[in-house]
């Protein structure tokens, strides 16, 4: 209880003084309520119209009709006036040849009873500056470089929980969601329309993502830094805020760069090509918006190719053979960069889904591409939906775990659903999860580059820094640091956003980690000293060793028969022993072999025995991806007075993968690794190599070579070959200004060290007590590094770097000797600080008792802290002793 209080006591005394994050939850509750009491006065309003209803479930979607019009300032008029010409172009066009579409709209509209007026803003994330539109003309493929850009994202007036995504180039297509309902739109196809008359337009109503939300899913909406945060975190620190440490690889914003194809059915449905394009980026746009929210993920139009002539590969009713015959498409003839690359097709599959993608392809040009069957613009961005995902691991959701997934409502249900339903608007919490685990498995690292945007006309805003522009953090509500004023630097700041920018709108010094390294194949990338951005993703090139010389990386994973077991059948299963392979797969049966040729079973010859079937122990009856093809099949021998187990069995993915083969990149000897159920020299990969150092070594043996076939340098060390030693710089930052008033220095310094008295008096009544020597040294080199923050104004935690001398080193730590004045400032802060006259000591040894009790208590002033020190416990910070 004296615990409670205390940390009660002290978020309510020092909330003035905390960072925003903090200060701002103490009013959430009441936020919360008048929000709940927003929604309850929504659902009292409901459809006084008697709207038409779909009864084929008891989960009804409701029809309308609606005439939208668009809202406009007129001439000396101080209020929005209603307009029926739904047209976004802007006036004085900047060429003739290609439409510029309004920055801003806004549109009002009547249905169920209700007025909505939705506020949009011009998607400047939707298209690549880069985008080119490609069309055959005589089998000649014709190439234009920009295209018209009409697609918004926004919301709906008055509701802050609420999202638009729309399109405007002929009416509006798209979907908008208040908060309570989901309503579909889009435009009644008519015959003779006058241009001055208002347009009608069909809109359907189902239940919102957010309503559809049980208790149970709401607590795991709000708590979803839990499933997020990553594996090696301290489990205390899963439930800390967002900042506490370098965002995870889920948390920070990633941009899938997608080439749109439409087939010649596709260009005959909609008859010209700007229909044809108009189609697809509006669903683009909606599937933009759904990734965004849910998956922390923009989806980027690079390309759009339409078959104006004729197909280029066959079109038929299955799928998966579409799915083959696209692939080697896009492998021969298009040469544009792009992370998935996904067919849209006029075509019905006879086939149990409405797409097919390779799963896991995400970022291969082999495997990033997907095939989907046509709908209309609110169902076909469901299919695009499923096929990303499923390029990016997610599986489907099967029927049983429904509830477990959080997919209760059988009207909106969730995208990945295995029984389809009809208005999907939102991943489930299995989906999440798999997205997180392709991540953390090395998946996905060609996400981590932004794309620059379409226009190159300035605009304030947008979240892209342009020409006069000195910073951009986007909307209003995304500036929380107060770096950025009006796209300007605040006098002092030097960053506004990103990963390496700091809370006091500095960079983070070099070698500060910025993205953690998810696995041994990964590489983490530190922030540069001079940018506010994290380096791009990259990972160690094919061929490294990884998990204690077990298994190789691949593609940024770390393959070994091992891992591929556990991830088929779960953690309690293992790969078998050496003696399976060598005695079955060189038998070329059922039970071992190294592929089938037709009906006959290939045997493995002794080389390869390693990368023919997949042979493990403790095989459950199901496994836990894919569908079986046919029975297990176990078999077990006794070797050596010991019985083993051989199970296999094919598991296919819905791309017809078989998973029940040894994955190419695993070890199969010294040197050596699979490759299409061959066992071959790892130089067979004919991959580039990395610079030579003088040493005669890879990178001088001072870094490793990624996947880009550059040198990655050791935190010490620079050059092309990380030959150059380059030890961390202390960084040397003056103030021009002087302190008026208080400063946040002083005040956060006084609280922290405030704190630690009251914690220190509340423990010694409880028994545990501190080492008072230590305390007080403490508190006099707190004292002491204020007098100096007072003569040299520095940043507010420079105070606290006296503590760490002696101390072990903090999480991702790269650079020096930590226990030396130039290590501290490079690991804890870019300004410069004098050291504490009064350095306290860390004791030599702490027995076992010393643990994390105390974490929880300092939780609230932690957040202040730099990122370094979040992983730091009681026992560590105070040199606490229980007795």
């Amino acid at each position: 209880m004296h615990l409670i209080f205390l940390a009660t006591s002290l978020v309510c005394v020092l909330s003035p003084w905390l960072h925003p994050s903090l200060a701002s939850s103490a009013s959430q509750g009441v936020e919360d309520k008048v929000e709940r009491d927003a929604v309850s006065a929504l659902l009292k309003q409901q459809a006084t119209a008697a709207p038409a209803t779909d009864n084929t479930t008891h989960h009804a979607a409701e029809h309308a009709i609606t005439y939208p019009s668009r809202l406009i300032y007129y001439l000396n008029e101080d209020s929005e006036s209603t307009h029926h010409d739904l047209n976004t172009h802007a006036k004085n066009q900047a060429t003739a040849d290609q439409t510029v579409h309004l920055a801003q709209a806004s549109f009002q509209l009547e249905a169920f009873g209700s007025r909505f007026v939705l506020d949009l803003t011009l998607n400047n994330d939707l298209l690549s500056s880069d985008y080119v539109e490609i069309h055959y003309e005589n089998g000649k493929p014709v190439l234009s470089k920009g295209g018209e850009h009409c697609y918004y994202h926004g919301q709906v007036r008055g509701s802050s929980n609420s999202h638009v995504a729309l399109s405007t180039c002929n009416g509006l297509h798209g979907m908008f969601d208040d908060g309570v309902h989901a309503y579909l739109i889009e435009p009644l196809h008519q015959a003779h329309l006058i241009d001055t008359a208002a347009r009608p337009h069909k809109i359907k109503r189902a239940a919102s993502i957010l309503s559809s939300l049980s208790s149970e899913e709401q607590v795991y909406e709000d708590g979803e830094e839990d499933l997020f945060s990553e594996l090696n975190e301290l489990s205390w620190l899963r439930s800390r805020k967002k900042r506490a440490m370098p965002r995870s690889v889920f948390e920070e914003m990633k941009y899938l760069e997608i080439m749109i194809v439409s087939d010649h059915s596709m260009y005959k449905r909609h008859k010209n090509k700007q229909h044809t394009k108009n189609f697809a980026k509006s669903v683009v746009n909606l599937v933009d918006g759904i990734f965004k929210d849910q998956l922390h993920t923009r989806v980027v139009l690079v390309a759009l190719e339409i078959w104006t002539d004729k197909d280029q590969i066959p079109i038929g009713v299955k799928p998966l053979e579409m799915l083959r015959d696209f692939s080697k498409y896009r492998q021969q003839s298009i040469k544009l960069h792009a992370d998935s690359v996904q067919l849209l097709s006029n075509v019905t599959f006879h086939y149990r889904r409405s797409s097919a993608a390779y799963f896991g392809g995400m970022c291969s040009v082999s495997r990033g591409v997907g095939v989907n069957e046509y709908g209309t613009t609110s169902s076909m961005f469901v299919s695009l939906s499923q096929s990303l995902a499923q390029n990016l691991g997610v599986q489907w959701d099967p029927a049983a775990k429904r509830k477990e997934c959080g997919c209760v409502n059988s009207w909106s249900g969730c995208i990945m659903e295995d029984t389809g339903v009809q208005h999907p608007q939102r991943f489930s919490k299995c989906s999440i999860s798999d997205y997180r685990e392709f991540l953390l498995k090395g998946g996905g690292s060609c996400l981590f580059n932004r794309p620059t945007k379409l226009f190159e006309v300035a605009h304030c805003g947008n979240g892209y820094v342009e020409v006069g522009e000195e910073c951009d953090c986007g909307l209003r509500s995304d500036c929380h640091k107060g770096c950025c004023k009006k796209c300007s630097l605040a006098n002092g700041a030097h960053c506004s956003d990103g990963p390496c920018c700091n809370v006091t709108c500095l960079f983070y010094p070099r070698g500060y980690s910025c993205r953690y390294a998810v696995n041994d194949c990964d590489i983490s990338e530190t922030c540069t000293g001079d940018s506010g951005q994290c380096p791009p993703n990259l990972h160690k090139q094919d061929g490294y060793m990884c998990q204690v010389n077990q298994g190789r990386c691949y593609t940024g994973e770390c393959k070994t028969r091992e891992n591929q077991c556990k991830y088929i059948w779960g953690s309690k299963a293992g790969s078998s022993e050496k003696f399976c392979y060598e005695k079955l797969n060189t038998e070329g049966t059922e039970k071992g072999n190294c592929g089938k040729d037709g009906d006959r079973w290939i045997q493995c010859s002794k080389h390869d025995v390693f990368c023919g079937y997949l042979l493990c122990t403790n095989v459950g009856r199901t496994p836990r991806i894919g569908m079986m093809k046919g029975d297990i099949t176990p078999t077990s021998f006794n070797h050596q007075g010991n019985v083993i187990q051989c199970t296999g069995a094919h598991v296919l993915l819905d791309d017809d993968t078989d998973l029940g083969y040894v994955e190419d990149g695993t070890p199969c000897g010294p040197s050596m690794m699979c490759l299409d159920h061959k066992c071959l020299p790892i130089q067979s990969l004919n991959m580039s190599t990395c610079p030579i150092g003088p040493n005669g070594q890879v990178c001088s043996a001072h870094g490793v070579c990624n996947n880009e076939a550059t040198c990655t340098c050791d935190a010490t060390w620079a050059g092309t070959d990380c030959s150059m030693p380059d030890p961390p710089k202390e960084t040397d930052i003056t103030t021009t200004e002087e302190t008026k008033g208080p400063s946040a220095t002083n005040l956060i310094i006084g609280s922290i060290a405030g704190a630690i008295l009251v914690a220190a008096i509340v423990l010694g009544g409880t028994g545990w007590g501190f080492k008072l020597s230590l305390l007080n040294g403490v508190v006099r080199a707190t004292a002491q590094t204020q007098r100096n923050a007072q003569r040299e104004k520095p940043g507010p935690f420079c105070c606290l770097q006296p503590l760490w001398h002696g101390w072990p080193h903090p999480p991702g730590w790269q650079g020096s000797d930590p226990t030396t004045p130039a290590a501290i400032a490079a690991c804890f802060t870019d300004l410069k600080c004098e050291e504490a006259a009064l350095r306290p000591q860390r004791p030599g040894h702490l027995t076992q008792g010393e643990a994390t009790v105390e974490d929880g208590l300092l939780r609230g002033f932690l957040s202040w802290l730099p990122d370094s020190w979040t992983a730091l416990t009681a026992a560590d910070f105070f040199g606490i002793r229980f007795t």
